[in-house]
């Protein structure tokens, strides 16, 4: 989905700060959630982040936790894409809470 990113109120452009919200893993994404005061673009990501790097809890588990964390791993790869390149992309399930937490939807 094609999004205009609204003004981040970081001081970096929207897309920036959302793809370092998702480059940082989930500390990150819980900074940039806290900080982020006027983008919801920023806001978004920050929370399908924090929610997809505890995702990653279960990946020790063998053979299933394998499965799961190379899909998580794989998620946050597209996540990273797309938040740089200024595009809105909703991990399934994930996304959806993340767009109404950040007032997307």
């Amino acid at each position: 989905m094609d999004y205009t990113p609204d003004k981040s109120s970081t001081g970096m452009e929207p897309n920036v700060a959302a793809g370092l919200a998702v480059l940082l893993g989930w500390i990150g994404g819980l900074v940039f959630f806290l900080i982020e005061k006027d983008s919801k673009y920023v806001k978004f990501y920050a929370f399908q982040n924090i929610i997809v790097g505890l995702c990653f809890v279960l990946a020790p588990i063998p053979f299933i936790g394998w499965i799961w964390g190379l899909f998580i791993l794989v998620m946050w790869i597209m996540t990273l894409i797309n938040a740089f390149s200024g595009k809105i992309f909703k991990v399934p399930v994930i996304g959806n809470l993340a767009a109404k937490q950040a007032g997307l939807e």
